[in-house]
């Protein structure tokens, strides 16, 4: 067998820097996290040429290369996933309703000021 030359190539396409969406690995010179590319195709059913086009700043293969990578460590992006998720819940508790939810922002249907 002759010798391999592995390519890292999601290396190429994804990193995690600190200080850049909490350190969370990101389509590379973007904020576009992996786990958003996860969430806008395993939930919103996006296709990859569909999330492409949408973020003229993304090729095919960074969108690719996101979903490969979350494959690769599912579990723990899933883990970072809830405890964002906990937290964001635990904010809302302690802050209570915010001025959308109150009646100071409320219409009605004709757009009248309640």
């Amino acid at each position: 067998m002759a010798d391999q030359t592995i390519i890292p190539v999601i290396h190429e396409h994804i990193a995690s820097t600190p200080g850049v969406c909490g350190g969370k690995p990101c389509i590379r010179g973007t904020r576009i996290r992996v786990q958003d590319i996860f969430v806008w195709h395993e939930i919103q059913a996006k296709t990859p040429e569909q999330i492409a086009a949408e973020f003229p700043q993304l090729s095919l293969a960074d969108v690719h290369a996101a979903l490969a990578y979350y494959y690769d460590n599912r579990g723990a992006i899933a883990v970072e996933m809830r405890e964002a998720e906990v937290l964001l819940r635990k904010m809302k508790a302690e802050l209570g309703p915010g001025l959308l939810n109150s009646s100071f922002c409320c219409f009605t249907a004709s757009n009248e000021i309640k």
